[in-house]
């Protein structure tokens, strides 16, 4: 059973830093692409970034581009979120997501998911 388990929110100012790890267990992890999204307070999930399974490949939301970097360690079954200068606008409950296939391209579509975290939340304040 595959599960995805996500750390590292919590509070912070605007202008500040946070890294959220994703660690996944349940199968291989390295043949397969993951995905960052979030779900902003009375707002609909939206995609934030996503990593290619070799981690040659990544993409990104426009308001996160030069600010979050996402990256992943296949010996440590883990993916990261390192988020800067961060904006109130960037509160949300933060998603960690797995394509079922093995080899897929790094999606910014929620439908190429099938393995979701649980959430961890982010609060960013003025």
């Amino acid at each position: 059973q595959v599960q995805l388990v996500e750390s590292g929110g919590g509070l912070v100012q605007a202008g500040g830093s946070l890294r959220l790890s994703c660690v996944a267990s349940g199968r291989t992890f390295g043949t397969y692409s993951l995905g960052w999204f979030r779900r902003p307070p009375g707002k609909e999930r939206e995609f934030v970034a996503a990593i290619s399974w070799s981690g040659s490949s990544t993409a990104y939301r426009d308001s996160v581009k030069g600010r979050f970097t996402m990256s992943r360690d296949n010996a440590k079954n883990t993916v990261y979120l390192q988020m800067n200068s961060l904006k109130p606008e960037d509160t949300a409950v933060y998603y960690c997501a797995s394509q079922r296939q093995s080899y897929g391209l790094a999606s910014a579509s929620g439908s190429a998911y099938f393995y979701w975290g649980q959430g961890t939340q982010v609060t960013v304040s003025s």
